[in-house]
């Protein structure tokens, strides 16, 4: 629709809509991201709600305030009443990943949970100049990557890193997390509507009122408790963001390790904002990938410059909170909530009143979802690629489950001598558990996981040239640490780079003595699908 109006209204009545459902999905992922730090990590309240958090929602703020200024621009200059700002937040895949892949390990070898911070920090801060320079080369990126490599890989991270914890602590305390589960997949799944409520906020309501009525009756399902309540308060204040340069700068000790999962990471983003950009226009809104792609390089820099070691990322979903009826108020009041959010200790308070358990349902849901998506947006022929491609993340997370159990046996891997480590796997080897397997196919398990499915996908096409060009370029990066390795370095595991270098000698000869019978053109599964709800 289009309007003689010269200035563009910034608040319609849909934008209520949009902002409830877009801004429980925001404080979901703040919740989720204070769990993760303080429970997980251990970090330090005064870290969290001092540094961490001002900083976040600074971040947030600039997003959400920046997609509003586009749509602004945007409808003024069409004359359009119906533009939709892009929603955007905290990477919430990332998220997982720099908590339990970048931070934890790091932590456990260490001890220091600022040390952990100040590799998060630095991580982000790679993946800002990858966002803002591959913002120029996105297109190339995406065409000679196939879909299902990086999805694949992907879904990878989202059933092991994202989906497993949140499944076992939901059954470890199955009255909450189960029932607020179901909630979850009857709304999300099963198309059931809770009169106009975000789905996200009625089972978190659920779980918190069976939480305080078992700890009313001497259960204590949910671990609240109202000491702990009282105690929250004293992280009430006015917080805001100070410069952590040196901070940003002190992670770049753990470098090596960082570049593993930072580069292809960040190469991920440029391909899902692309995506995510692409589907804005077709419900009507066309934005520039490039202004997209540096701004989300820019306010990360930004974010992780005064201590906030989350990415930034634009959402998937924008068509469903334009059917909504956001316009372009939603995504700038959500930027003014995460800030009185953030800046005043409110995420403290919210903590010690709704228990964790009841959030981890949407985790497994967001799981549930990115490792869907890479059989539902892809060819079916490609699916045996796919589950190549799930190997090196279960590699590296079981990995991650054997290193946590010897940790809290009181042996620390990463701290021990080579000789201890061999003795001690050789003596795991004895009893089945191949250890040392685990630690060469999930060394840098993103790039593995993508090589290894690009390399499958290719030769289910009958395409064994391009087959043979990932299988050389996985060996030329498996020789510089980059794949199945711990760090960046020189002939770091040289004989898993001399066998692809030697599985591209065997595609190549393929392809140019072999008589090819060309395989049928596949259309994906499920290719375009609406998503269940908007989520990233």
């Amino acid at each position: 629709m289009t309007s003689t109006e010269t200035k563009p209204k910034i608040w319609v009545p849909g934008d209520w809509n949009a902002f409830f459902g877009f801004g429980t999905n925001i404080l979901v992922n703040l919740l989720t991201l204070t769990a993760l730090l303080r429970f997980v990590l251990k970090m330090p309240d005064d870290l969290v709600f001092g540094k961490i958090l001002p900083a976040t929602g600074l971040m947030l703020c600039l997003s959400t305030m920046y997609y509003a200024w586009l749509a602004y621009r945007l409808a003024k200059k069409t004359g359009r009443t119906d533009v939709c700002a892009l929603p955007s937040g905290i990477s919430v895949p990332h998220m997982f990943i720099v908590v339990f892949v970048i931070m934890l390990p790091i932590k456990l070898s260490t001890g220091d949970p600022v040390k952990a911070w100040e590799a998060g920090l630095t991580w982000v801060f790679i993946q800002s100049f990858v966002l803002m320079i591959g913002g120029f080369a996105g297109t190339l990126i995406r065409k000679i990557t196939p879909r299902a490599a990086l999805l694949g890989t992907l879904a990878g991270v989202s059933i092991t890193f994202i989906s497993m914890k949140p499944a076992l602590e939901m059954f470890m305390t199955p009255v909450i997390g189960f029932t607020c589960f179901a909630i979850i997949l009857l709304s999300w799944f099963g198309g059931v509507k809770y009169r106009g409520i975000p789905a996200g906020l009625v089972a978190i309501a659920v779980g918190t009122l069976i939480a305080w009525g078992s700890s009313a009756l001497g259960y204590n399902f949910g671990g609240l408790t109202l000491k702990g309540l009282t105690e929250s308060v004293s992280n009430f204040g006015f917080n805001i963001p100070l410069p952590a340069f040196n901070h940003v700068f002190g992670g770049f000790e753990f470098l090596g390790i960082l570049l593993v999962t930072a580069i292809p990471f960040g190469i991920y983003d440029l391909v899902e904002a692309i995506d995510n950009v692409e589907s804005a226009e077709v419900a009507g809104d066309s934005y520039s990938t490039t202004r997209v792609l540096t701004a989300d390089g820019v306010v990360s820099l930004i974010g992780c410059l005064m201590g906030n070691p989350f990415i930034n990322a634009v959402y998937i979903g924008h068509p469903g909170w334009k059917a909504m009826g956001g316009r372009i108020g939603y995504s700038a009041a959500t930027g003014v909530l995460v800030i009185l959010l953030c800046w005043f200790g409110v995420i403290s308070l919210m903590l010690a009143l709704i228990p964790t358990v009841a959030i981890l349902p949407i985790l497994l849901y967001i799981g549930m979802l990115i490792g869907s998506q890479a059989f539902q947006e892809t060819p079916k022929a490609h699916a045996p690629a796919i589950i190549l491609g799930l190997a090196p993340h279960l590699a590296a997370w079981a990995m991650t489950q054997i290193n946590g159990a010897l940790a809290a046996a009181g042996t620390i891997m990463p701290a021990l001598t080579p000789e201890a480590k061999a003795s001690l796997v050789a003596s795991m080897r004895n009893e089945g558990v191949l250890y040392h397997g685990l630690e060469i196919l999930g060394g840098g398990a993103i790039l593995g996981g993508l090589i290894l499915t690009a390399i499958a996908v290719h030769v289910i096409d009958r395409s064994f040239a391009k087959a043979a060009a990932f299988s050389l370029a996985g060996g030329v990066m498996t020789f510089f640490g980059l794949m199945h390795g711990e760090r960046i370095g020189f002939a770091m595991t040289p004989v898993v780079a001399l066998s692809y270098v030697a599985v591209a000698g065997v595609l190549f000869g393929a392809a140019k003595l072999s008589r090819i019978t060309p395989q049928p053109a596949a259309a994906p599964a499920g290719h375009g699908a609406p998503l269940p709800e908007p989520a990233h």
